[in-house]
């Protein structure tokens, strides 16, 4: 049975595509929202902002909402209903290259390099609506682009964790498990990486600045996680793999709670089993230290 179309004619349509999407309109929810714009580098982002039930939220605490790659908003529309649970005034962000956001000059993915600033911008007109406190939901890239800005923003003292889906924690693990799935040759792949962070040969790849895999690389860098993180990921996710998520969790685990789901798939574990993914959810942000704590006690259960 069709429940809903959300595009195309299925009396014409000839092909069509898996889609992990459950929403793929705000109004879907059945919740008030209001459509609102940050401005970003090159112009101004569209966004939605959802606001919890009234009187809910009077410490100001807002979530940040942060879809993957190739992807749209929507995709993380399965996050608002636990975090207005919760008490958080939600918005869903754009960010460059995206379709929504206006694009870089090069109009190139750079894989959290260049996008977190677009997050950044999210986290600015959170705070100058009253955010107090701030939790970064990423999916995917959305994850990485997450810990960049948790990272690099100037107000990083305002996000107090992040609930990480799928997350990419490294991009050479990541691309590398593509790339063996694909069945392409390891030296090609070393080939490609060499490319992506060579300055001379920025003609290949079409990108204004090449991509510093090293600053992306938290597995590396996991010594200098600071915030509480959720990390909640399939153990069969063919397209980024489960063992980073692993290695993150043993590696730091006074911040690092990581949550196993039998979901096939990539950013598919809401799909899977909501009523888990909600509930690590609100299990884990009970224990989130209050603002201006010490994380330190927030960590792996």
């Amino acid at each position: 049975m069709v429940e809903r179309v959300d595009s195309g004619d299925l009396e014409q349509a000839k092909a069509g595509i898996w889609s992990g999407y459950v929403y793929s309109k705000p109004e879907q929810l059945g919740l008030p929202y209001e459509d609102v714009v940050i401005p970003v580098e090159n112009g101004v982002a569209p966004a939605w902002k959802f606001d919890p039930p009234a009187g809910v939220n009077p410490s100001g605490e807002w979530a940040v909402h942060i879809h993957g790659m190739g992807g749209k908003r929507a995709g993380t529309l399965r996050g608002i209903p636990v975090a207005r649970r919760l008490g958080l005034t939600s918005l869903v962000v754009s960010f460059r290259n995206d379709g929504d956001a206006p694009p870089s000059y090069d109009g190139r993915y750079n894989l959290g390099q260049g996008e977190w600033r677009d997050v950044d911008a999210g986290i600015n007109y959170a705070i100058s609506n009253g955010a107090e406190r701030i939790v970064l939901f990423g999916w995917s890239l959305g994850a990485s682009i997450a810990l960049q800005a948790a990272a690099l923003s100037p107000n990083f003292s305002r996000v107090a964790g992040m609930v990480l889906d799928a997350p990419v924690f490294d991009w050479r693990t990541t691309l590398a498990a593509n790339a063996k799935a694909a069945g392409l040759p390891r030296p090609l792949v070393h080939l490609g990486f060499t490319i992506l962070r060579s300055r001379a040969l920025r003609w290949v790849t079409g990108l204004t600045e090449p991509i510093c895999l090293d600053s992306l690389d938290w597995l590396a860098r996991a010594p200098e996680l600071n915030k509480p993180v959720l990390v909640l990921h399939g153990q069969k996710d063919a397209t980024t793999p489960f063992e980073a998520s692993k290695k993150a969790a043993s590696l730091r685990p006074d911040l690092v709670r990581l949550v196993e789901f039998e979901s096939l798939g990539h950013s598919l574990e809401w799909n899977v089993d909501t009523e888990k993914w909600e509930q690590s959810v609100e299990d884990w942000f009970h224990r989130l230290p209050l603002a201006g704590a010490s994380p330190d006690h927030a960590g792996a259960q």
